[in-house]
């Protein structure tokens, strides 16, 4: 037998994927942009809500020709709508329906190979819940809190979160302090109030799920997706809240590698109120 040093073992090199959300509200009249940032950032896959198409009316074609084959939507007349476009192949989606309402608000869909074979990947688009937040006197607001419990309902029951899944999307509720503007004025104002916040971390405390977006912004500072249309100058006054949000499993946190926040997608022409949240994980 020789004596020789045993050969230290390769080492294997963690393989990057980037995950991307955005609420694109309407993807044909957005379009332009759409390819803007798959053209310039190049994500693995790309969640979108607020398509507000049919879906033999998803420009499908247009995606492929910029490289993204597998194309999964769940789509509506002029509202909602949510689609996953990704440079991987998928298995095939499964759709939820929540409260009822028929509306496209959630799509699924496990990658077929790639970095992230076998991960689970989950869109939402959670109800804005109107202006009102009282669910007495606004039919929207008691919505979207019946669609935060069935999410919480659903996550405890099935075990939706306990092996390899990623969730993103517009959750339409920032949680926490300095996921706002202001907290102390934004207590009454939908998005913000506290039993929204409440039921919003039942339904993660429920997968349980891990807030990713967290691991790379500390909660004491701010961290916002969203500025209102309404604002006049929307970077001078920076009034802007954390809308949308990327969960993963618990297993899957580790794994989460680097986060950007396009702050300058609202500046874009003809831009959504929101802006792309992109993930990167090294699997």
């Amino acid at each position: 037998m020789g004596g020789g040093a045993r050969p230290p073992s390769a080492k294997v090199r963690p393989l990057p994927f980037t995950v991307a959300t955005w609420n694109i509200n309407s993807v044909r009249l957005r379009l332009p942009i759409v390819a803007q940032l798959l053209e310039s950032e190049r994500p693995d896959v790309l969640c979108l809500q607020e398509t507000k198409c049919r879906d033999a009316e998803f420009p499908v074609s247009a995606i492929r020709k910029l490289g993204y084959e597998h194309v999964e939507i769940s789509g509506q007349k002029g509202y909602h709508g949510v689609a996953i476009l990704s440079r991987w192949r998928l298995d095939a989606a499964t759709r939820r329906g929540f409260c009822a309402k028929g509306d496209a608000r959630h799509i699924c869909a496990r990658f077929a190979d790639g970095p992230a074979k076998d991960v689970t990947l989950h869109n939402f688009y959670v109800p804005a819940g109107g202006d009102e937040p009282d669910p007495v006197v606004n039919e929207k607001f008691a919505h979207k809190l019946a669609f935060v419990d069935e999410m919480r309902d659903w996550f405890a029951a099935d075990g939706v979160a306990n092996q390899r899944a990623i969730l993103v999307g517009d959750l339409n509720i920032a949680p926490l302090e300095h996921d706002v503007w202001s907290h102390k004025q934004l207590l009454k104002v939908v998005s913000h109030t506290p039993v929204e916040v409440e039921k919003f971390v039942a339904a993660r405390a429920a997968g349980p799920w891990f807030d990713a977006m967290r691991k790379f912004v500390p909660e004491e500072e701010k961290l916002y997706t969203w500025w209102s249309y309404r604002a006049a100058d929307w970077r001078a006054s920076d009034r802007g809240r954390r809308l949308d949000h990327v969960w993963t499993s618990m297993d899957l946190a580790p794994a989460a590698a680097s986060l950007r926040v396009l702050k300058d997608a609202r500046g874009w022409d003809r831009p959504s109120d929101h802006v792309p949240v992109l993930t990167t994980f090294d699997f």
